[in-house]
């Protein structure tokens, strides 16, 4: 079974917990700095993935970093991956359980990758504009990427919105050819 439909399994179980306790925000927030402490720490990696390493000691040293940090639902999301030997799996359980989140909660979060930074106020803008459109309450998180010339490229799940100036040439690009 693929690591993908994994995570769906696992996220979309713990999202059922987090519902039922009513911190589903909390529970993403959480599993997000998790991951990333993890990412963060390449020696933390190693130990959590090398084969030779027993589940206890694996789950110790868990225990000393996050227990009494993380709440009772990621805490036993974490010992579950490291008892099945699934502790590669978290990343994309984040983005799977951030998925079914937004989903449940009908948000949606838009990256927009624009020329230049954009302001607050712009933000707020985008997000309007998208909401309308999709009918979700819209987080916006903006990434520059200088290539776009101008303009904007909005990403919606696996929509993508392209204002941006580089798209209007390579379309005018291939109408000419």
């Amino acid at each position: 079974m693929s690591d993908i439909v994994v995570a769906k399994r696992y996220a979309r179980a713990l999202f059922e917990v987090a519902k039922e306790k009513g911190i589903i925000s909390q529970v993403e927030e959480e599993l997000k700095s998790v991951a990333s402490a993890i990412k963060e720490n390449a020696d933390l990696q190693k130990i959590l993935n090398h084969p030779n390493v027993g589940t206890s000691s694996k789950t110790d040293l868990l225990k000393q970093i996050f227990e009494g940090k993380v709440s009772e639902p990621v805490w036993n999301t974490l010992l579950v991956l490291i008892d099945k030997g699934r502790q590669s799996i978290l990343n994309a359980l984040v983005n799977e359980f951030a998925k079914v989140a937004d989903e449940a909660l009908g948000q949606a979060t838009a990256v927009v990758y624009s020329a230049a930074g954009l302001s607050d106020a712009q933000q707020a803008e985008v997000a309007s504009q998208f909401s309308k459109i999709t009918g979700k309450t819209i987080r916006v998180s903006n990434v520059v990427e200088p290539k776009l010339l101008g303009g904007m490229q909005v990403r919606i799940g696996d929509r993508l919105y392209d204002g941006s100036l580089l798209g209007k040439l390579d379309r005018l690009s291939k109408a000419l050819v």
